[in-house]
């Protein structure tokens, strides 16, 4: 594997090893695993009568765990042999491996491996993925193992790569590069069918216009490109970096030229992408007060699937906070032998501790993003239990924990996700004023409360409904462990204005808050600039669907609590929304959501620093190697078709969708051009999508991408395909044209 040649822990992984599969305290099984040749597929024989083997694709692997880090190996191994243990956490909803290897040097050199493989194929550029891909399929093809490819084998491959041939055009193919007209494909023939196959004809007609000096680009004219087709603001000095970077060609890179491959390396690379590559890392001002931000927000964090029977797990929460969720949801109850449990109470999910939840959350929460995590608490524990809860709290999370104020006196406004890096805060109930923390007189241990308005709507929900709401004693230790995000129920916005303080926040349902965005949207917006608001789906949503998210960011609400676990649209917007600013789960808010003066509502756009009419021109020139919907059919091609969606205030949201192609979705070719008229910018998501056409039942989804409008780059960008759970799709992409444009 190129980079990895002699790496002692590759050699080990090619050699292979015996290791225990585990799937319960009784079910542990020995199992030969074995990294094939191709150094991305794993390679296992179970010690069945039949000796059934199994592959499966590096490809296909989130993460790999060292130690009892899964909900399995925890449950079904002791403590002992923690460094012999690791886990395999596969993308979408493949069930983990849980594996024991015989020592901790072994497990050890299992994980390097699989991470440096990981690490190796992740940092691999889109073009040289596109020819893994491709010469894996090229493998499949070649049925008889003879390294060379008949007409028949090169009919297979075509079939592979998602692209459908007819006969004549097939064997017009073979004939031009079968040179020794032998019958078969091999060595330099197979590598001229490669090229012939690979060809980008869009981007040659774009190098043409631009290469003008002997058949290349020089530096100045790469510089010509980019001024004029890329709309960048660049200098002779970046143009030659650029050649520097991706020139292929030694000879040319001496002379500070820029061949074609050269250019198609470029053209695949970050540079050449459709986000801003400024907007990757943290590029937004994390000073401001927490209340500035949109907060990458989960709602029944705990649930893998529906609301009524589905299973409750830790692995769920560690999959929100690894996807930057910053506001995770514990959903608390009396558990048996005095244990207080998660789950989604008045129905048959199924529960876990309290006290796992909350070791995974500290586990876990970091590792993508530094910036704070709010735990949102939905309280229905008993006074003992509750006890036991803020206990967990203090002894797991330790000084992490936020519980006093920041400084020594009584805060007037948030401290920023700076100030309050690696740290966790608490969204509950708490008994009395926040001045009380700083002078501990209170001598209550005790008291009632109010249930929370989520609470009372879970109730309405369930089957015990008694009445709508009720009081809920609560401990004082728990209490005085809220400080910045007191729950409190809204009462009107001139209410909260003059009797609600700053760290006072209240939640709403979706209906509730939509309501409001609609008919009082500038008051709303001023709620948010001082207070924090948080939104949650409707609890009728049993299967766990989403509403849009957009409205509410257009109003200014941070924490928009989605069902992380279900893969659709609302999601994808929400990953998109998130995508920028080093993708931390903090977005900083628009000025206009921010200063005082502003009379900002998103369906009147009267005149004001928001509006700033655009012209958003997008041509959709073509897609590169779209895999197939269904797989396990030979003859199963696609008819690509892509859509293009913005998503923003009323007068922003738009659709456009292209004409569907017949059977091809290795090189689909478009070149449809569409305009949309933005008004808002800064609040405007695009999205694109493509679909599987199909007359007689609903298109099929085969990737999608979504970003903010403000992280677009303009001119020639290649855009990423994500699949519906919103992993990458590592060969396939679109190509476009973009240009925003300030309106005539």
């Amino acid at each position: 594997m190129a980079g990895l040649e002699g790496d002692p822990d590759l050699q080990f992984l090619l050699v292979g090893g015996e290791l225990i599969k585990i799937r319960s305290r009784a079910w542990k099984k020995n199992r030969f695993f074995k990294l094939q040749e191709d150094s991305k597929t794993l390679w296992f024989e179970s010690h069945k009568i039949f000796r059934r083997k199994h592959t499966f694709s590096i490809d296909d692997i989130d993460s790999v765990r060292m130690g009892r880090q899964s909900e399995g190996l925890n449950k079904h191994t002791q403590s002992s042999v923690e460094d012999q243990c690791f886990c395999i956490i596969f993308k979408g909803r493949k069930k983990n491996l849980d594996l024991m290897a015989a020592n901790g040097e072994e497990a050890k050199q299992w994980v390097n491996g699989l991470d440096k493989i990981m690490s190796n194929m992740l940092n691999l550029s889109r073009q040289q993925k596109s020819e893994h891909w491709i010469i894996n399929c090229m493998r499949k093809a070649d049925k008889n193992e003879d390294n060379k490819m008949d007409l028949k084998e090169l009919k297979h491959f075509l079939r592979q790569v998602n692209i459908e041939v007819d006969d004549t055009y097939a064997a017009e193919i073979f004939k031009k590069c079968d040179k020794s007209n032998s019958g078969t494909l091999e060595g330099s023939e197979i590598k001229h069918f490669y090229d012939l196959l690979t060809d980008r004809e869009e981007i040659d007609v774009i190098y043409g216009n631009y290469a003008r000096t002997e058949g290349q680009m020089s530096s100045r004219d790469l510089l010509n490109f980019l001024l004029t087709e890329q709309r960048e603001e660049v200098s002779m000095e970046d143009a030659v970096k650029l050649i520097e970077k991706h020139e292929v060609d030694e000879t040319a890179k001496q002379k500070k030229r820029m061949s074609k491959d050269g250019f198609l390396m470029y053209m695949h690379h970050e540079e050449g992408s459709i986000l801003n590559p400024a907007h990757k890392p943290v590029y937004q001002d994390m000073h401001q007060p927490l209340n500035h931000y949109y907060i990458s927000s989960s709602h029944n964090t705990y649930l893998v699937a529906d609301q009524l029977k589905g299973p409750s797990s830790t692995e769920a929460y560690i999959k929100a906070l690894m996807k930057s969720c910053r506001c995770v949801e514990l959903d608390c109850w009396d558990g048996a032998n005095g244990e207080p449990v998660i789950y989604h109470g008045y129905t048959l999910t199924s529960k876990v501790l309290f006290r796992d939840v909350i070791k995974a959350i500290k586990d876990f929460a970091f590792k993508t993003s530094d910036y704070p995590v709010i735990l949102s608490l939905e309280n229905h524990c008993t006074v003992d239990q509750q006890k036991l809860m803020a206990h967990y709290l203090i002894s797991i999370l330790a000084d992490a924990l936020v519980t006093k104020p920041l400084g020594n006196t009584m805060p007037t406004n948030f401290p920023s996700p700076e100030e309050l890096k690696g740290k966790f805060l608490l969204e509950g109930k708490r008994l009395n004023k926040l001045d009380a923390a700083l002078n501990n007189n209170s001598v209550v241990e005790e008291d009632t409360v109010s249930e929370d308005d989520e609470a009372a709507d879970c109730k309405e929900n369930g089957e015990k409904a008694k009445s709508k709401k009720s009081k809920i004693k609560l401990d004082k230790e728990l209490s005085n462990m809220v400080i910045y995000c007191k729950s409190v129920h809204f009462n009107g916005f001139e209410h909260a204005k003059e009797m609600q303080a700053f760290y006072e926040m209240s939640s709403f349902k979706e209906s509730k808050a939509f309501n409001l965005a609609q008919t009082s949207a500038t008051p709303y917006i001023h709620h948010n600039m001082d207070r924090l608001s948080r939104i949650y789906p409707a609890g009728s949503r049993t299967d766990s669907s989403n509403f849009n998210p957009v409205p509410m960011w257009n109003v200014g609400c941070q924490i928009v609590a989605l069902n992380f676990q279900t893969p659709c649209k609302e999601m994808h917007i929400n990953q998109g929304r998130f995508l920028p600013n080093g993708a931390c789960g903090y977005i900083l808010k628009p000025e206009f959501q921010r200063s005082l003066p502003s009379q900002f509502d998103p369906s009147t756009l009267s005149k004001g620093p928001w509006l700033k009419k655009k012209t958003f021109n997008v041509m959709v020139i073509s897609a590169q190697q779209l895999p197939k919907i269904y797989k396990d059919k030979q003859n199963s091609i696609v008819d690509p078709l892509v859509r293009v969606e913005i998503y923003g205030v009323p007068a922003d949201n738009a659709s456009k969708e292209t004409h569907y192609i017949d059977n091809n979705g290795f090189n689909p070719m478009w070149n449809e051009k569409f305009t949309f008229d933005i008004h808002v910018p800064e609040l405007a998501m695009l999205r694109f999508v493509v679909e599987d056409y199909d007359s007689m039942s609903h298109n099929d989804l085969i990737g999608q991408y979504c970003l903010p409008l403000t992280s677009v780059q303009n001119g020639y960008r290649h855009v990423p395909l994500l699949t519906k759970r919103g992993d990458v799709i590592s060969s396939a992409g679109l190509f476009v044209n973009l240009m925003l444009i300030d309106a005539p």
